[in-house]
């Protein structure tokens, strides 16, 4: 609670008219004067409390969403009295390294978090004039994503996966090996794990543990036996504590919330026990609005050395792509990082489908003195090459191989190249100058008269070694 709430007169104040319970919602006759946002406790009684958010106020009621079950709570004997005018996490450097709840309380049997002061959890408004471009290359050690959708300092770049597909593996994958190239080395990592299961949870603690990724990241697990409202929360009081490392103590804070499709499912969750008017497939019509009060605190500030950047994971239902979450998440964010079904079943790790993914801010963190000179050239052409390589399998399955010429024989020689020797790569850990030279070496299956996306010094730079004694690939 912060200090000037508590000489606030308003929360002498007790409201009892409490008028229904309906799932999770508590609705308050007489209780226009409850701030917004604002934080309340819930008295039943039995003398048990329970907390609560108010989410609505009107002229005839205010709705109060409980934290914890609404089981047993009187309508006639509760009384609600108010804690904060909104709600506020306690942050400090002291965060990193430990594990909290969805709602910021430590779970993780250490001490006390001592807190440097409170900040509300839906956050500072960046000033757009204030807003720096999102550059700086971050580097996942995944060639799929450093090769081709490159994220960088800033940038929100969701994963769009589906039932089944190895999300929670590139999770932990990108969390145990992401780091920034920026000189400053103050790199750490916000993990918010939302609606997830029991299993997920111990999965993610264990990769944590063994790796050690643990002692750089500030982690919170919110499960699925967990209330609706913790759901809703947890985002953001990760996002608060990623916005007060970044910006006040100058690290670069990568976040990574995992799933927000459970998020999205919860808030339509909550619309129907408000009786809201639903839009697409049931779920509000907000939702756009409030996915963007969270995507939206990504970002640099000008003269400010720290930075946040967003790499949001939601599961599209039956793996489409129109699906309202996907759909909102794709206008708000940067691009995306496509994860394919077909990969996967040929037991390609990870299973990340390149032609479908797409890094907007690519090219703001590549280049000479960042990445390398051919970057953007040579994932131009390793894109092109591969594209040329899937319509050739198309056509293959109709006219048979016996039909194909010796060009587009050697274009589905690179396009399996591709998948088996730079997509798949297991839970290694490439650098981004591994992922270039990997490229140039399967681009020797395909005759120089192709790469018409590359200059020739770059292919007599490059490429040359490759082409020794008429070896054209050292794969095959």
């Amino acid at each position: 609670m912060s200090t000037a709430s508590r000489h606030d007169p308003l929360m002498e104040r007790a409201f009892r008219a409490t008028r229904r319970v309906a799932g999770p919602l508590i609705f308050v006759e007489q209780a226009e004067d409850l701030p917004f946002n604002a934080v309340v406790s819930i008295r039943t009684e039995g003398g048990a409390t329970r907390s609560g958010q108010v989410i609505d106020v009107s002229d005839e009621y205010a709705i109060i969403q409980v934290f914890e079950e609404t089981i047993g709570i009187d309508v006639v004997s509760a009384t609600i009295t108010l804690e904060d005018r909104e709600a506020r996490f306690g942050v400090s450097a002291n965060l990193i390294g430990r594990t909290m709840n969805g709602a910021g309380r430590p779970i993780d049997d250490g001490p006390p978090v001592i807190p440097d002061t409170f900040l509300p959890i839906a956050g500072s408004p960046m000033n757009p004039v204030s807003r720096a471009k999102p550059d700086d290359f971050i580097q996942t050690g995944i060639s799929a994503i450093d090769g081709f959708n490159t994220l960088v300092r800033g940038q929100k770049l969701p994963i769009f996966s589906g039932a089944g597909l190895p999300a929670n593996e590139i999770a932990a994958q990108v969390l145990r090996q992401a780091r920034s190239t920026n000189e400053s080395g103050r790199f750490v990592i916000v993990f918010a794990a939302i609606g997830i299961t029991d299993r997920e949870r111990s999965y993610f603690m264990r990769e944590f543990s063994r790796t050690g990724a643990a002692a750089r990241a500030v982690m919170f697990m919110n499960t699925a036996d967990d209330p609706t409202i913790e759901r809703i929360m947890t985002p953001r009081y990760a996002l608060t504590a990623a916005e007060y490392l970044a910006f006040e103590r100058d690290y670069d804070v990568l976040v990574v919330m995992n799933d927000m499709a459970n998020y999205c499912e919860a808030l339509r969750e909550i619309a129907t026990a408000r009786e809201e008017i639903p839009g697409r497939r049931g779920y509000p019509g907000y939702m756009y609005t409030d996915l963007a009060s969270l995507y939206e605190r990504a970002g640099k500030l000008r003269g400010r050395p720290g930075s946040v950047t967003l790499l949001p994971i939601l599961s599209m239902p039956d793996d489409d792509i129109t699906h309202p979450i996907p759909d909102l998440t794709g206008y708000i964010t940067e691009g995306q990082i496509f994860l394919s079904r077909q990969l996967h079943r040929k037991g390609i790790f990870p299973p990340i489908d390149v032609l479908r993914s797409l890094s907007r801010l690519m090219n703001n963190g590549i280049g000479e003195g960042v990445t390398r000179e051919d970057h953007r050239s040579i994932a131009n052409q390793l894109y092109a090459s591969y594209a040329e390589g899937q319509d050739i399998r198309r056509l293959t399955a109709i006219v048979g191989e016996e039909a194909l010429s010796e060009k587009d024989r050697q274009y589905l020689a690179f396009a399996d190249l591709f998948e088996n020797e730079l997509i798949n790569q297991g839970q290694s850990d490439r650098s981004v100058i591994e992922t270039l030279d990997s490229g140039w070496r399967i681009l020797s299956v395909i005759p120089q008269s192709e790469l018409r996306r590359l200059n020739r010094d770059l292919i007599s730079r490059y490429l040359s070694q490759y082409l020794e004694d008429g070896v054209r690939s050292p794969f095959l």
